[in-house]
């Protein structure tokens, strides 16, 4: 079985330039379109803009170890917007939690690898996610009990949440909850995609100044190109830089980055590329990785 060539034992985080980490994501956003293709199912425009996002938090920003998934030392993610999993999915198996191998796999009946991610079926999972706008309370909670009761103050928490999944009232109780209890260990990311399934975000419910909304609820806000995996490591650092209160970083991203016939496109939210739609993909990724 084919596993990952760049697992590392007992992965702390490691500096890594900009060039390679973009590589890693575009490896990632064309495992996510052969897992779209197998499956016959799923969302493609979510993942593929995810992916520098994901590449930065697995490959240089979190205390993870793949031969120890449950490390009592290891930093929490949380995937909010659990139908975007196949990003999740091809991070970890790059980061050899999982044989690369088993991707193919995903949406089978039996398989590890369902739609929505279950937090005992496959190692690397911290949550189960069904209900958009339930992450940040887990990871609130989380973050709660790192400060108050096992008091790990080196270690933390991170979630991504998608822009629509803020229409959740249960995200805003978190944002409080949060602040309230100064929980400096929770970062959490929006990825700021401005699509939904039925349309902009601002067709379907206009979000407004999130900088000013997310400040008003006593967050610290960063905005940052979420396309650059090299600001989402500077962003995180910030982030942990910050003592006595939870980061919020605003994640501009390009739904269906890289395959410039779903770019921007919201009926690629909630579609899977067939067989022919597959292999452009593949090509327009790989002409973008040859011109590196």
């Amino acid at each position: 079985m084919a596993v990952s060539m760049i697992a590392e034992p007992r992965a702390l985080p490691r500096r890594r330039d900009n060039d390679e980490l973009t590589e890693i994501a575009t490896r990632i956003r064309v495992r996510i379109v052969d897992m779209l293709e197998a499956a016959g199912s799923g969302h493609s425009a979510g993942p593929l803009g995810m992916a520098d996002i994901l590449t930065a938090l697995y490959f240089s920003i979190l205390r993870h170890d793949p031969t120890d998934p449950e490390w009592d030392e290891r930093d929490v993610f949380f995937l909010s917007n659990g139908h975007t999993v196949p990003v999740l999915y091809a991070a970890l198996a790059e980061s050899g939690y999982f044989p690369v191998d088993e991707l193919s796999s995903l949406r089978r009946l039996g398989s590890r690898l369902q739609g929505h991610p279950e937090r005992k079926a496959l190692p690397g999972l911290e949550s189960t996610s069904g209900p958009l706008g339930s992450g940040l309370s887990q990871a609130a909670g989380y973050a709660y009990a790192m400060r108050y009761l096992t008091r790990q103050p080196h270690r933390f928490v991170y979630t991504v949440m998608g822009d629509g999944e803020i229409n959740e009232g249960n995200v805003w109780e978190a944002a409080m909850f949060a602040s309230k209890y100064r929980l400096g260990q929770l970062i959490a990311f929006i990825d700021r995609n401005n699509i939904q399934i039925d349309g902009t975000t601002d067709e379907v419910m206009p979000l407004g100044d999130l900088v000013a909304k997310w400040q008003s609820f006593g967050w610290h806000v960063l905005e940052i190109d979420g396309n650059d995996p090299g600001a989402v490591v500077k962003a995180a650092a910030l982030g942990r830089a910050v003592s006595g209160q939870p980061t919020m970083i605003l994640a501009n991203t390009v739904p269906g980055k890289g395959v410039d016939f779903m770019e921007y496109d919201h009926r690629w939210h909630g579609m899977p590329p067939n067989a022919d739609q597959a292999e452009a993909a593949r090509r327009i990724l790989s002409r973008s990785r040859g011109e590196r």
